[in-house]
């Protein structure tokens, strides 16, 4: 299932959600396994990366910068892919995707997308539908355990 899919028919970036990542094992119950797809009539790749309740979240408060006009940064940590967003690319006169491989190969790719009107409103109907599908589902962590809520 896709959690983020934005395409122009040229370049492609998508955030495939794969499952559950140790489905029974209570502190890792709610972690996803996921990849980063980017296609392009340059290059193509995947990376794989896990994502917490709390980065669903995130994203979600991502889609609000991005429809008031700001360019954002998802993920930005040492340990998975670090995705950023233009809504306006002034050099391309477009919307733009980077993603930052920091942690293994160090590689970055730029992929700027004529994208139709509503994209964002798109996004926002694909995170319902993660959340849907794989709800939260440890409600009373194990003490010790850090358990942080999705806000949609």
């Amino acid at each position: 299932m896709e959690l983020i899919s934005l395409s122009d028919g040229d370049n492609s970036f998508r955030v495939r959600v794969l499952g559950r990542q140790s489905p029974g094992v209570l502190h890792l119950h709610d972690v996803l396994d996921a990849e980063v797809v980017v296609t392009s009539s340059f290059v193509s790749g995947r990376l794989a990366m896990s994502l917490f309740p709390a980065d669903l979240g995130d994203w979600s408060r991502v889609l609000d910068l991005l429809a008031a006009g700001q360019d954002v940064c998802w993920r930005d940590d040492d340990h998975s892919p670090q995705i950023r967003i233009q809504p306006y690319n002034a050099e391309h006169e477009t919307p733009a995707v980077r993603v930052e491989d920091p942690s293994s190969s160090c590689v970055s790719v730029l992929l700027p997308m004529s994208l139709e009107e509503g994209w964002i409103d798109e996004q926002r109907r694909l995170l319902g539908q993660v959340l849907r599908e794989w709800p939260s589902e440890v409600l009373n962590p194990s003490p010790g355990v850090l358990h942080l809520p999705i806000v949609p």
